[in-house]
């Protein structure tokens, strides 16, 4: 990847469909994220689309889907085949894995193989959709494999437009996500970086004092349109937490170009900008001078 080439890079983006049309979600819940979000736009671009959408803007993208096989019963899209998709796009793609924390073992393997066979450079986990605690010990050999083989953890974080405004929000629960879980797993593996996603209302405090205790914490930004971020968290990224906040969109349901628009309206200074569009994503996923 020619770093010199991207003006900057997205952490944060979904893989809706596959090659056969096949769906990381059922419509309903698609459907219910796209009216939370207000989308207009395609709910679910192929990984080609997307690689042209980013390229396009001189911005790389890193690219994932959830498998969260078994808290909804709808079967995961391969991470191993979006890996192997986004090689072919190097340029402007950066694969991320996901793997279902309840298949145990096999989970833990998979991963490894993820990195090893296939290159991917962190892992995706929504813990509300996948319906775990971060912090419960069973999982912990999954942290183990990340630690060991360097690659980072991102996590969603707080309010989800999964599931809102369904009955029950079809059985999705907000606690899991709360950020204060990941302060033990931070705490538990200090070699392990951490991501946490999306402004966490309604733990953005919470969020905020992470990331400043904890070195290997940081926030993405994704999720939200600038304009509507919590104060607290724009006075932080300014200064305690400019270098560890990250740019990222929650493509398709929010598009760079829309959040970028928003971000040069905010409040932000000019040194900070460049930090948060590109320099903290390029040291967190190792990109200059590392495996890719």
């Amino acid at each position: 990847m020619d770093l010199t080439a991207l003006d900057a890079i997205d952490v944060h983006v979904h893989v809706e469909q596959d090659g056969r049309g096949c769906l990381a979600l059922d419509r309903e819940l698609l459907d219910a994220s796209a009216a939370y979000f207000k989308a207009d736009q395609d709910r679910t671009p192929t990984l080609e689309r997307i690689a042209e959408h980013y390229r396009a803007r001189r911005t790389a993208a890193v690219v994932f889907t959830v498998d969260a096989t078994a808290a909804t019963g709808h079967p995961a899209l391969s991470s191993e085949e979006i890996a192997d998709a986004a090689a072919e796009h190097a340029d402007v793609l950066v694969p991320f894995g996901s793997v279902d924390p309840h298949a145990g073992r096999a989970a833990v393997d998979r991963a490894r193989r993820l990195v090893t066979r296939h290159g991917v450079r962190g892992f995706k986990f929504h813990p509300s959709l996948q319906g775990f605690d971060p912090n419960d010990v069973r999982f912990y050999p999954l942290y183990e494999v990340l630690a060991e083989e360097g690659v980072p953890a991102l996590f969603h974080t707080g309010q989800t437009g999964i599931g809102a405004g369904l009955p029950g929000g079809r059985g999705i629960k907000l606690r899991h996500s709360n950020p204060m879980l990941l302060d033990d797993v931070a705490a538990d593996f200090p070699e392990l970086t951490i991501v946490m996603a999306h402004p966490s209302v309604p733990w953005q405090d919470e969020a905020i004092s992470i990331a400043t205790h904890k070195a290997n914490v940081y926030i993405d930004l994704s999720g939200w349109s600038p304009r509507y971020f919590p104060p607290q968290l724009v006075r932080a990224t300014n200064t305690l937490l400019r270098e560890k906040v990250l740019f990222g969109s929650d493509f398709p349901v929010i598009t760079p170009e829309r959040w970028l628009a928003d971000f040069a309206k905010l409040d932000i200074k000019d040194e900070v900008r460049s930090l948060v569009l590109k320099e903290n994503a390029v040291r967190v996923l190792g990109l200059a001078g590392g495996r890719g």
